[in-house]
């Protein structure tokens, strides 16, 4: 009989990570879209996982007021560079099409609880979040259009360091950002670094770590060199809670950790306490 011969349909299956978020730091199962709504951070540890740019932007800026600025100013070759893997500017050109940004970071004019503001929200996704040319050129974009409004910056990082592909050029980056954010303290104007996981290399190395005020998410990945490499070097054990938000907060690297919940409401009040924002 047909039916007893008839080789069975295997069952549809849906793939895991379309329907659960499974956290990295727990093991803690989530249905995705209790996930997303709680701003993706585990319910179960407090585990605060990567947002995109534009997410980040989302949920800082209010409903339709961010009007993306440099979004011209996308990632470059100067070295013509290569290797086994392949070109550089291939690299690039794949990760703008997957990601829909044309650099490491979004920056724009925006408001905060209406206070009008200039926000900028990097992608680790873009390259693993790595400062190029690109990058440097839209944060000193940003820092000159906050002068001219005369309005604070507010700068989200989350970056792997300088990129390598650019070299001289991308640590050159490191400079003339610090130099655009001195340009705003010349003239009063407020600078918050929100530093998100990870933000390490160049890019913890300048203008993550001179801000007016530098603030952190739970459990941050904040650091220059790796964990092996200085353990290597120093041949010493670290402690467990190294370059974590924490740790830099307790030894007085940081003036405050934020959840992410939290972090709109908190960032309106220091500014309004900071300035004459209303």
């Amino acid at each position: 009989m047909a039916w007893f011969t008839k080789a069975s349909e295997a069952p549809l299956r849906v793939p895991t990570e379309a329907l659960w978020n499974v956290c990295k730091k727990c093991g803690a199962y989530t249905p995705k879209s209790d996930y997303v709504n709680n701003l993706k951070v585990c319910p179960a540890c407090g585990a605060h996982g990567r947002l995109s740019a534009r997410e980040r932007i989302e949920l800082l800026a209010d409903k339709d007021s961010f009007k993306e600025i440099a979004a011209e100013v996308i990632a470059n070759d100067p070295l013509t560079f290569s290797d086994a893997s392949g070109d550089y500017a291939s690299k690039v050109k794949v990760t703008r099409e997957k990601t829909k940004i044309g650099e490491s970071i979004v920056v724009g004019t925006a408001k905060l609880d209406k206070i009008p503001v200039v926000l900028g929200a990097m992608d680790f996704s873009f390259m693993g979040g790595s400062l190029g040319s690109g990058t440097g050129e839209r944060i000193l974009q940003a820092a000159e259009t906050a002068r001219k409004l005369k309005c604070p910056l507010i700068l989200c990082t989350a970056s792997g360091g300088a990129r390598m592909q650019e070299g001289i050029v991308s640590l050159m980056q490191m400079a003339k950002t610090c130099a655009a954010i001195q340009r705003l303290r010349d003239e009063g104007l407020l600078y918050v670094s929100v530093m998100t996981d990870p933000t390490t290399g160049g890019v913890s190395a300048s203008y993550a770590m001179v801000g007016d005020l530098n603030i952190a998410e739970p459990k941050t990945l904040i650091g220059f060199a790796g964990r092996r490499v200085i353990e290597t070097t120093i041949k010493q054990k670290l402690p467990p809670e190294f370059q974590t938000s924490e740790y830099l907060l307790e030894h007085g690297f940081l003036d405050k950790i934020v959840a992410r919940k939290d972090l709109k409401a908190f960032l309106a009040k220091t500014i309004r306490l900071l300035t004459a924002a209303k």
